[in-house]
């Protein structure tokens, strides 16, 4: 197991997280929550960044 599989684990479940959000964004017909759930999905996926690098986990390298 390589140390950084629980990192891994963890961007995934925050891409999972901010996808999900996007998702009910564009499901919802009130522009104030559609903002909400975007922006809060947009940090999500910002967080991840930071924590694991762009794209980070989308592929493996080998």
């Amino acid at each position: 197991m390589r140390i950084s599989d629980g990192t891994d684990e963890s961007a995934r479940r925050m891409r999972d997280k901010a996808q999900e959000l996007e998702q009910a964004a564009s499901r919802t017909d009130s522009s104030a929550e559609r903002r909400r759930l975007t922006e809060k999905a947009l940090r999500i996926r910002e967080k991840s960044e930071q924590v694991n690098g762009p794209g980070s986990g989308t592929m493996d390298p080998m």
